[in-house]
């Protein structure tokens, strides 16, 4: 099985005899000399993971994304990531750029201090090639608590959202599924059973709605500490959200619902005992 991902010290990195090979700065063009270490690895591979290094001139409003397909595409075509809209609304970009976990194609070159870019893989993930990760854990475990509408809606009528309904869901959909939140989660470093917060406020997302209508089953799954209880609110989760879709507050409501459903349930049955 491959690693998992843990940020590696980037000191000393193999230097790639097919890096282009410029160490000055074409001002007059707006373009500027980048060094690029990315990490390599392979999965099945006896080599372990290692830096490599990639220089070249690009404009510096390009970002890290363009970067990458610029290397893929002139210096070395081995080199595997994920990309797809470049438009920061896939996720698919999702890699720690000097340290710091973001989408590839939101970090423009400029604002990169140093002109040095130390690329690597998500964190806590599995890691198949280079800057890929095996995100299937992530994505079983959004399966699990099933996120879609549970609704019997009418074919005859709309089935409406007023505008307050709507406010209050609209900060969980904006999720785009990065796994950016799931890599910085140390909950979910710790415990590798933990629901996550991707998953989790995407089933606030669900049950906030006004046309929902599923049983508590889904939710009754998570009443553990693999699942809502797992979370110490940390903020992580927040701090690298690109959307600002702030999980930690969908996994706050999920409790405090939770909480008060057992309260309705429990002071029912004991409503129920008293009758008979």
């Amino acid at each position: 099985m491959s690693p998992k991902h843990e940020p590696i010290d980037a000191a000393g990195p193999d230097r790639d005899p097919r890096s282009a090979d410029t160490d000055a700065a074409v001002e007059d063009q707006g373009c500027l000399a980048y060094r690029f270490d990315i990490l390599r690895y392979s999965a099945g591979d006896s080599r372990p993971p290692h830096f490599q290094v990639y220089e070249l001139t690009l404009d510096r409003k390009a970002s890290v994304l363009e970067a990458l397909l610029t290397i893929q595409d002139e210096l070395d075509p081995s080199l595997a990531f994920r990309s797809a809209c470049r438009g920061a609304v896939c996720g698919s970009c999702a890699m720690a750029v000097n340290g710091r976990l973001q989408l590839a194609c939101r970090v423009p070159l400029q604002t990169i201090a140093g002109r040095k870019v130390v690329l690597e893989p998500l964190p806590g993930f599995e890691i198949l090639k280079d800057l890929v990760v095996n995100m299937d854990e992530f994505w079983r475990k959004y399966e699990r608590v099933q996120p879609w509408l549970h609704a019997k809606l009418s074919t005859v009528k709309e089935s409406l959202v007023s505008p307050q309904d709507q406010q209050r869901i609209d900060q969980f959909v904006n999720c785009i599924l990065c796994g950016l939140c799931y890599a910085a989660c140390p909950a979910a470093r710790r415990n590798q059973q933990f629901t996550g917060p991707a998953a989790l406020a995407k089933l606030q997302r669900f049950w906030s709605d006004s046309r929902e209508d599923r049983d508590l089953s889904t939710v009754r799954q998570e009443d553990s500490t693999e699942g809502l209880w797992g979370c110490h609110t940390i903020m992580a989760c927040c701090d690298v959200c690109p959307k600002e879709v702030r999980p930690a507050d969908g996994i706050r409501g999920l409790r405090r619902r939770w909480f008060a459903e057992r309260v309705k349930q429990f002071l029912g049955s004991r409503k129920n005992r008293k009758g008979q």
